[in-house]
């Protein structure tokens, strides 16, 4: 019997997708070796990652206008690599400061020596909302967001809207394709794929490419985004399974009715848990209900003694990765995309039950 995982990362998989790669690991479609062991210059691979790039692009309804690559190195790589591409030494880089993954990606900016500045921050309370107001600096390189916040449980319920010569970014890794989204809105997405659509080795960048005429020269060859836009991610070897995964879980999601059907499913889901918190005095959310995520929700119980216990009860009812980051403490139910509907109903069964017990 599989768990209900509502892990934050490494995050659950559709059990279609596992079947299918299940039934595919040994001899892939034939062809007499698992995609383990392919050749990513091999015709069958080829049409592996092209297909995936495609289907991506397609899913977000962009145009030629965009380059999707599959790097490296986490979306924590990108923290550096924005910066070194994008922001030339009389520019500034401004950021939206959102909580810890924005604080991460600005620390690198800082240790860079670029020209920074914080357009935006809700480190007044401790990072439980989304400002609705920013002021970018003259010269702006970019103005870069987190969308979501996957410890504090934040979520971007808009797409900002700034000048058309300040190129827009986003962190997208724990929200990316859970909702429709005007992505033509924004000059570079990227995000780690091991959230909602693929496993962990895997790194999504989508860039538009006009971008690449920005681009600072004399970089070193695999920090320049020209290098993996131009060899279209082959540059080095790429992270072959993981690509092959995604490209099985975007099928998935068009098969889900894409990011409509998405979007429909992962209200219903967190509604579940969103309610039981509601209703209750026992439960407390943590961020400003307007801001809140569909995919992380953060709560508290009573006392630190009463979460152990929760967490305790919960795993042994097949519920696990429940406990809330080590940073802030308390719980978190993660609802990615591919978390099962069931899985939603069960813990929000159980908390009520837990709460009728304990209160």
């Amino acid at each position: 019997m599989r768990v209900h995982n509502f892990s934050a990362g490494p995050a659950v998989l559709p059990e279609e997708v596992l079947k299918e790669i299940q039934e595919n690991l040994v001899d892939y479609k034939g062809n007499g070796l698992s995609v383990l062991e392919m050749s990513h210059r091999s015709k069958e691979y080829m049409e592996i990652i092209e297909g995936a790039r495609a289907r991506l692009l397609k899913i977000m309804g962009l145009s030629d206008e965009y380059v999707a690559m599959f790097l490296q190195g986490g979306a924590s790589t990108q923290f550096y690599m924005i910066p070194l591409n994008f922001c030339a030494d009389d520019k500034v880089a401004n950021y939206i400061d959102t909580g810890a993954w924005s604080s991460k990606a600005i620390k690198e900016v800082k240790i860079l020596g670029k020209k920074l500045h914080i357009a935006a921050t809700s480190e007044d309370k401790e990072f439980t909302y989304i400002p609705k107001e920013w002021e970018l600096s003259d010269n702006a390189a970019y103005l870069h967001i987190t969308t979501n916040n996957t410890i504090r449980g934040t979520e971007w319920m808009i797409d900002p809207d700034v000048p058309a010569d300040v190129p827009l970014i986003a962190d997208m890794s724990s929200n990316f394709l859970s909702k429709p989204l005007n992505f033509s809105k924004y000059d570079m997405i990227y995000g780690g794929a091991q959230k909602n659509i693929g496993s962990a080795g895997a790194t999504f960048v989508v860039l538009k490419k006009s971008m690449l005429e920005k681009i600072n020269p004399g970089l070193s060859t695999m920090i320049d985004y020209n290098t993996h836009a131009s060899k279209g991610s082959m540059f080095n070897t790429p992270p072959t399974f993981s690509i092959y995964v995604i490209g099985e879980v975007l099928k998935w999601i068009e098969g889900n009715g894409g990011l409509v059907g998405m979007q429909k499913i992962n209200e219903e889901k967190a509604a579940y848990i969103y309610d039981v918190i509601d209703g209750s005095n026992f439960y407390k959310g943590t961020v400003v209900k307007e801001d809140r995520s569909f995919m992380n929700i953060p709560f508290r119980l009573p006392t630190e003694e009463l979460e152990k216990k929760f967490i305790s009860e919960t795993t042994a009812n097949n519920m696990i990765n429940l406990k809330g980051h080590r940073s802030v403490g308390g719980c978190r139910a993660s609802v990615y995309n591919s978390l099962p509907m069931e899985s939603a109903k069960v813990l929000a069964k159980f908390m009520i039950d837990f709460e009728k017990v304990n209160k």
